[in-house]
């Protein structure tokens, strides 16, 4: 991908939301996704999230006006959501992370969209995100990850890192007294992945290990055959908040492990059938 922004961006990627810009029929789209999950997640979702979906009221008449949501969630935990065009460098993500400034995509998706869109919109950016960042521990963990991602960048160790974003904060599992809860969100933004992750017997659902995770590569065109699920937002925090220089050294000398594989070392919470896999496979459209 380019450095340079495209036509009508800052030089840091961002853009105007122009939220008065929205059509009708934008704003009804969120409010059909919103109130879906809406009535979905409890029992679900994590309560951090939860909380921050209140928090921030972000359902209103539609799409919500970020200047309003930023002022709230500046107020909680200094971080603030900016708009961009689409998907952005690297390098230019990991730095609005590292300085507790969250990238939402401007535009939303079509109504023919409801159920799966390949490039992240406003939906899955600010619904599916930041009422986790209203947490203190989960926004640390989040600014923490974008200062981490720059020295990735530099070490050459992207591709392990990114394996982490996506099994914690898109696709991450919490254990709580109640159950297992979403805390990602890849999830908590999907309908059918908000049943499937918590609900199927098809995938494996693991405890979180650090090194583990950042060995197994993951799925971007259907459900996760495996998630892996943190005891604690602070647990979460405490196993990575440390320098990951010998972890990469040591993770050049290791293979990645098949993503249905589990080890004898791995504690399993739920050994899957990987049952929906299979039948995909069998069975491509």
């Amino acid at each position: 991908m380019s450095l340079t922004p495209p036509p009508g961006a800052r030089a840091d990627w961002t853009i105007d939301q122009d939220w008065s810009g929205y059509t009708p029929a934008e704003h009804e789209v969120w409010i059909t996704l919103y109130e879906r999950q809406a009535a979905l997640l409890p029992g679900r979702a994590c309560d951090p999230f939860l909380k921050g979906l209140d928090a921030l009221d972000l359902h209103r008449s539609g799409i919500p006006d970020l200047k309003r949501v930023n002022e709230e969630l500046k107020r909680l935990t200094g971080w603030t959501v900016v708009t961009v065009p689409g998907l952005v460098p690297d390098a230019v993500f990991f730095e609005h992370l590292a300085n507790r400034r969250f990238p939402a995509g401007q535009f939303i998706r079509q109504p023919h969209q409801l159920d799966y869109l390949q490039e992240p919109d406003i939906f899955h950016d600010v619904f599916g995100h930041v009422p986790m960042l209203t947490d203190p521990t989960f926004a640390d963990y989040m600014q923490a990850y974008g200062q981490g991602g720059l020295r990735a960048l530099n070490l050459g160790q992207l591709h392990n890192l990114a394996r982490l974003y996506w099994y914690t904060v898109e696709f991450g599992l919490l254990q709580t007294p109640q159950g297992l809860r979403i805390y990602g969100a890849g999830i908590v933004s999907s309908h059918a992945e908000s049943i499937f992750a918590l609900d199927d017997p098809s995938p494996n659902r693991l405890a979180f290990d650090l090194a583990r995770v950042m060995r197994t590569p993951y799925r971007i065109d259907d459900f996760q055959q495996v998630y892996f699920v943190i005891p604690s937002l602070t647990a979460l925090v405490d196993a990575t908040l440390t320098d990951f220089g010998a972890l990469y050294q040591w993770l050049q000398s290791q293979w990645d492990i098949p993503i249905a594989t589990i080890l004898p070392t791995d504690r399993v919470i739920t050994r899957g059938t990987q049952a929906y896999a299979k039948e995909k496979e069998a069975n491509p459209a």
